[in-house]
């Protein structure tokens, strides 16, 4: 028995859970499976991240020197821009939970939105950020980097976390417990968010779905920078990142992207 591929073409029927997902050249992947890898990552992810590599004194001489190379390249603007932002307290606080939710709400959605629309490209993307996320860690765990708003008053930036109401703070006794606060470089949000913008862009239809996905790593990086957690240097790093799984990922996925079978007459 056979049946039809995304591209039309019939490839023999294999034995399969429930739940598969055929591909054009005959690879099968399962939506349930996807979930147990991906939480299963992220899991192991979280935990490696909050380790807390380094401590304060190194996180606060790395920021410096992040600080420094950047005036040297005379972009050292981030204090300035989030005094700007200050004066208007509907954007501080959208940009709260902009940086607090969307980077999971967004991806997540995109992954979905890959899976069930473009399967044959989902393993290579979804490799793509599952290589990129863990390549982040090794920038968390050799170069703890003090974010802006936790540097001292005299630099000026705010914790707008703390001083604007949100549902969660980095200051919260259970998220400063778990939560790695020098893990800073490179910046996974402006990682995610220029992936999103890769998978969507070339996949929407509407112009303006396309403006918008191609916005929203612009929209990170200057959400990141008002609300005091990055430095620009830091979502350079994250779009480098990025640039590294994708080459590794379209090095290494087979699935979805091998020769298709040849047609083979339907039973």
């Amino acid at each position: 028995m056979t049946v039809a591929g995304e591209s039309g073409t019939t490839v023999p029927l294999r034995r399969r859970l429930p739940g598969a997902r055929l591909l054009s050249d005959g690879a099968v992947i399962y939506w349930w499976g996807e979930i147990v890898l991906a939480l299963t990552f992220y899991f192991v992810y979280s935990g490696i991240r909050n380790a807390k590599f380094g401590n304060a004194q190194d996180a606060f001489r790395n920021a410096r020197s992040l600080i420094d190379i950047q005036q040297f390249l005379g972009i050292y603007h981030e204090e300035r821009i989030q005094d700007l932002a200050l004066h208007f307290k509907p954007l501080i606080i959208g940009s709260n939970y902009f940086y607090g939710s969307l980077h999971f709400v967004v991806t997540i959605g995109v992954m979905v939105y890959l899976f069930a629309r473009w399967s044959d490209d989902y393993p290579m993307w979804r490799n793509t950020l599952a290589i990129t996320t863990a390549i982040a860690l090794i920038g968390f765990t050799f170069i703890p980097l003090m974010p802006p708003r936790l540097l001292p008053d005299s630099y000026g930036y705010v914790d707008t976390l703390a001083r604007y109401p949100t549902f969660w703070s980095f200051n919260s006794g259970a998220v400063n417990k778990i939560s790695n606060q020098y893990a800073a470089m490179p910046s996974v949000h402006c990682a995610w968010a220029l992936w999103c913008a890769c998978v969507l862009v070339p996949r929407l239809r509407r112009r303006w779905t396309k403006w918008l996905a191609a916005l929203y790593p612009v929209m990170t990086v200057a959400v990141i920078v008002i609300t005091g957690n990055h430095f620009v240097l830091d979502a350079v790093g994250g779009f480098f990142i990025l640039g590294i799984g994708f080459v590794l990922a379209r090095r290494f996925t087979r699935a979805g992207r091998g020769a298709r079978p040849s047609p083979l007459p339907a039973a």
